[in-house]
């Protein structure tokens, strides 16, 4: 027996495909310019293994995001509550939810790993865009080479996960055989993203002269993406931002991590409890990671602090 149609719901994989075509309706009908990373386009033009993604994940300018936001809002895509202190979590997208929808939307205005300015960098990367049917729309996606600097990137924030290695792994094998090592190197210099995309690139150039000079020298890595490698624990990445705080920003901080504000509950889980009882349940319950993940922690520390002996 059929359902009602009132009660048919999408699929998560109907939905992701379908929210690409409405965020680029969005978007087109605003001139706003939009591409999207990483999900199924990826595994279309052959940059990821088949895998089911989740949610939508699309880049716009800086200057753009508050008017896509204010459009999908229209449309019932509500901003989930995301963790406000930005000195350990530095924000570079925001997520839209909808009650109708089983997936969400990532909406990035700036990628980790890329120093430059965001709005330069985000024209560096629209220069080099192409277009794909999706769900019977036409969007943009990057080009081979810059959805391979960009998936490569997103692998190299957990470079101890064995999945990011494996992927790592796949899209090296992938540049090598398309012969994109040069394209690469353009894409990181345009963006600023030579530093992060290291342990990726210098494989690849070693023994070569013509991708880049014999005098080339890495530059050194910003102290954001370097605190985005040693932080595999939550708090390990709340005491390294402490200790580079200013003074006059330790007492905030350090009363926000003891006694944390309802955001970074809701950042967690959008439907967390918060009466009396829900918050004790909660607080107790964040307690009890931090002492389990307490030897991870430690070791977090003691990689961040080598690294910045060792000068980056």
């Amino acid at each position: 027996m059929q359902k009602p149609a009132d009660e048919t719901q999408l699929s998560i994989p109907e939905a992701v495909l379908l929210g690409h075509a409405l965020v680029a309706r969005v978007a087109d009908s605003l001139g706003i310019r939009a591409f999207f990373i990483k999900g199924p386009a990826s595994v279309i033009q052959g940059l990821r293994l088949p895998k089911i993604s989740t949610d939508v994940d699309v880049l716009v300018s800086p200057a753009d995001l508050g008017l896509l936001l204010a459009s999908l809002h229209e449309r019932g895509w509500r901003e989930r509550t995301a963790d406000a202190d930005v000195s350990v979590f530095p924000k570079h997208s925001v997520t839209v939810n909808h009650p109708s929808w089983p997936c969400h939307i990532d909406i990035h205005f700036r990628f980790p790993g890329m120093e430059r300015d965001p709005a330069r960098s985000f024209e560096a990367m629209w220069a080099r865009t192409e277009t794909l049917e999706l769900a019977g729309q036409e969007v943009r996606i990057p080009s081979k080479a810059l959805g391979i600097a960009l998936l490569a990137l997103h692998a190299l924030r957990a470079p101890h996960l064995q999945a990011s290695r494996q992927e790592l792994t796949f899209l090296s094998d992938l540049t090598e055989r398309d012969s994109l090592t040069a394209t690469l190197v353009e894409i990181a210099e345009a963006t600023d993203a030579l530093a992060a995309l290291r342990p990726f690139l210098e494989e690849l150039v070693t023994g070569t002269t013509t991708v880049l000079p014999p005098s080339f020298e890495w530059p050194v890595p910003s102290t954001e993406w370097r605190n985005r490698l040693f932080t595999r624990e939550p708090g390990s990445a709340r005491i390294i931002a402490l200790l580079q705080a200013p003074l006059r920003d330790r007492p905030r901080m350090l009363r926000s991590a003891l006694l944390p504000p309802d955001t970074v509950y809701l950042s967690q889980d959008p439907y967390a409890d918060l009466s009396p009882k829900g918050r004790l349940r909660a607080y107790t319950a964040r307690w009890a990671r931090f002492l389990r993940s307490a030897p991870r922690l430690v070791k977090d520390l003691a990689a961040h602090r080598k690294s910045r002996q060792a000068g980056g």
